[in-house]
Formats: structure tokens, sequence, C-alpha cells
């Protein structure tokens, strides 16, 4: 497990929707970092070129609440897709929540969505991701690798932003 990275796994009562959730340290500032998710997301396969192959916007516009983008992804060592919309934007607390709506990963998941804030520190900022789900079956692993893949994605964008390289 990384360092600075806390990972925890709660049933919400009553439902059969889940959640697990890491935090990273980073140096980039929030707003940077929120604007790269939020605003930026088509910079993401330029930045995490590993893992996101290329993200497209179906509907709407790039950081606009009810938009729709369609991801072609690396997932242990496969290529997936999905669809998702951008249900939710709190641009005052830098967060932004994600939908998938189709895709592969509904192949094992009822619901799946992706929560992300950035969160300003003093010199430096905290990423908070979250992801909620709903398994198809109970013998369904819990998405910890999905999970993973956002706290990579997260260390991407900071060096990104840190080193000069945009």
């Amino acid at each position: 497990m990384l360092p600075l990275m806390v990972v925890q796994e709660l049933s919400m009562a009553h439902s059969q929707l889940q959640m697990i959730e890491a935090t990273v340290s980073i140096k980039a500032s929030a707003e940077q970092v929120y604007d790269v998710i939020c605003n930026k997301t088509h910079q993401i396969p330029k930045i995490f070129p590993e893992k996101a192959l290329s993200v497209e916007i179906l509907k709407g516009a790039w950081g606009t609440e009810g938009s729709v983008l369609f991801w072609n992804y690396l997932h242990e060592g496969k290529v997936c897709v999905a669809k998702e919309v951008i249900e939710g934007i709190d641009k005052k607390n830098n967060k932004i929540a994600f939908k998938v709506i189709e895709g592969d990963i509904l192949r094992y998941y009822k619901s799946f969505k992706f929560v992300m804030q950035v969160i300003p520190k003093e010199n430096r900022s905290m990423v908070h991701s979250v992801v909620e789900y709903e398994k198809l079956k109970d013998d369904i692993p819990d998405p910890h690798s999905l999970l993973q893949s956002t706290v990579d994605l997260t260390k991407k964008i900071n060096a990104y932003l840190t080193q000069g390289c945009n």
C-alpha cells in the first residue's frame, strides 16, 4: 500500500451500496488538479497514457454537469470502455462526481460512481477519491484496482503539474 493513502470499506446501512476511498497528499495546487480533472479531462490520456487510452465528449462540454464522456482505458491488461455522465460539480469545494452509465464495469456492478475532491492544504493538496458501487453478485470482488487507478492518476497529474510538463 502507498504511503499517505488511506483505504476504507464500509457498507451503507440497509443498502447494497458500498464505498471504498483513498486520500493522497500531493504538491500541486488544489485549483490546478481540479482544473485537470473537471475542465481539462481531455488531457488525461496525455498525462496517464498507460491506463487512459482516450476520452471524448459525447454530449455537453468539458467541466459541465450532465455532460457525457466516453473512455477507452486499460484495466488489468484489458482494453475496456466506459460511458460516464458528470453527475455533480461543486466548484467551491473542488469536487466532481462521475457516474458510469454504460460499459465493461457494469457487467459486474449494478451502479458505479467515482467522486473526487481536491482539498487545499498549506503548501500541498489532498485528493480524496471515493468509489461508490453496488455489486451484481456477492462474489464480485471489490473494485480496489479501479480505486488504485484513481490514486495513480492523481500522482500522474501531480507530476505533470509540478514538473513543468504542461
